[in-house]
């Protein structure tokens, strides 16, 4: 079983397997609108354009988990994201990615990282090419600290 495996519903509602990636790198990550880290969507963008070209791919999956700092529905957190943080990455419908509700895809991604907890918004996944999980980085861990682990995936 790898990330590959899973399918999860686009913002417009339909089901989108993630099998559709395979060849390329990913990084998943939770976000959220009103939280501290929000302008994190700006570095994160900045990455998908700057590598897209090379086969590199970043999921967002809204979560209003942590301090209900994702209150909106989904046309309203992605109105929000491409309006404030110009972004183009695919994003995924609302889900939760902690506790015994998250979503089976971020229920793998914790127990395929050693099971500590999502910790808040912006936790980070990089996946390779292959479905399998090369690295987690915590939610304060900076878009462009982790360019260099995506470059070496690229490669």
């Amino acid at each position: 079983m790898n990330v590959h495996d899973f399918t999860m519903t686009a913002m417009n509602g339909q089901e989108k397997s993630l099998q559709d990636y395979a060849g390329k790198t990913l990084l998943l990550v939770n976000t959220a609108s009103k939280c501290g880290l929000t302008p994190q969507l700006e570095g994160l963008e900045q990455l998908y354009k700057k590598y897209q070209q090379e086969g590199f791919e970043i999921l967002g999956f809204p979560c209003n988990q942590f301090l209900r700092q994702d209150p909106g529905s989904n046309e309203e957190i992605m109105e929000f994201c491409q309006l404030n943080y110009g972004v183009t990455f695919p994003m995924f419908q609302k889900i939760k990615v902690k506790g015994k509700e998250a979503d089976p895809l971020y229920q793998y991604l914790v127990k395929e990282t050693g099971g500590k907890k999502i910790e808040w918004n912006f936790a980070k996944f990089l996946i390779g090419p292959d479905g399998e999980i090369i690295e987690r980085f915590s939610s304060r861990t900076k878009p462009e600290e982790i360019e260099e682990n995506i470059r070496q995936a690229l490669s």
